[in-house]
């Protein structure tokens, strides 16, 4: 049996260490995984940004219009009113003109703040005459009718929140035939109508009214007997009248105690009011 030489398993041995670190010397290293991370980074945010963080805005709110009525013509002077409306509601009101001069001035200055008041509380024309101020309050409520008048009296169209179609269908052509009739109901549902101004011993009477869905929602004499006694009959009846024919829905109300003829005047325009209506 040989015996291993100890120097010769030393030799042997440094050998192997020195080939085995030439050979790992020789190696190139391999791309750094976290800088390739670092590069990926990146690119992975980017590609999940949401696009666009805006969304669209609603429709910016109520529709606000300034609107001016007509000059009306009084025995003490003109009167012209503007008002504010918005969302289909008079949220102000103003007389910009209105008679001046002496005890007209005074008047003025005591009615028109009311009457301005209750324009915007009742959103309609069809308002209380300020005691001692009757031309004055006549001449500003058909100022403020013909203002009104200006912004129409459109309602908000329906029948597009019931797509399903009638008798719970689901088909497409009924939603739309819903969404069709509903529009059209919308587009028809108020009309503002003047009646023929009647001829009574004491002055002409002229009725003014606005149906919505076949029924009277507002009445006013857009002419009625004036001067002297007249003027107080007319600050008297005219109001109840307008009441009365709000109430009823028809020409057929009472006469106001006093008021005969104007009484008479008023339902007979009322009545031509209606038939234009098909009432």
């Amino acid at each position: 049996m040989k015996k291993s030489h100890p120097l010769r398993r030393v030799v042997l041995a440094g050998a192997a260490t020195v080939s085995g670190i030439v050979l790992l010397l020789t190696l190139k290293p391999s791309s750094d995984p976290a800088a390739a991370s670092a590069d990926g980074a990146p690119q992975q945010q980017q590609s999940v940004a949401p696009q666009g963080s805006g969304g669209v805005q609603a429709a910016g709110g109520a529709q606000v219009q300034t609107l001016t009525g007509d000059v009306v013509k009084t025995e003490y002077g003109n009167v012209q009113v503007r008002v504010t409306v918005a969302g289909g509601k008079v949220t102000s009101a103003a007389a910009v003109q209105s008679p001046t001069g002496g005890r007209s001035t005074e008047i003025s200055t005591n009615a028109v703040p009311k009457l301005n008041q209750a324009a915007v509380a009742t959103g309609t024309a069809d308002i209380d005459a300020v005691s001692g101020a009757t031309y004055t309050s006549g001449g500003y409520k058909k100022s403020l009718q013909s203002a009104l008048d200006q912004a129409g009296a459109a309602a908000p169209g329906g029948g597009s929140a019931d797509a399903s179609g009638a008798n719970g269908g689901s088909g497409s052509e009924g939603g739309s035939a819903d969404a069709d009739a509903g529009a059209g109901a919308g587009a028809a549902q108020a009309q503002t109508l003047t009646g023929t101004a009647v001829t009574t011993d004491y002055g002409p009477v002229q009725v003014r009214i606005t149906v919505t869905g076949g029924k009277i929602t507002k009445a006013e004499a857009v002419q009625s007997p004036s001067g002297g006694r007249s003027s107080q009959i007319s600050g008297d009846a005219v109001p109840k009248l307008n009441q009365a024919a709000v109430a009823t829905g028809t020409a057929d109300i009472d006469a106001v105690s006093g008021a005969t003829y104007t009484s008479g005047g008023y339902k007979e325009s009322l009545q031509s009011a209606l038939d234009q209506a098909g009432g």
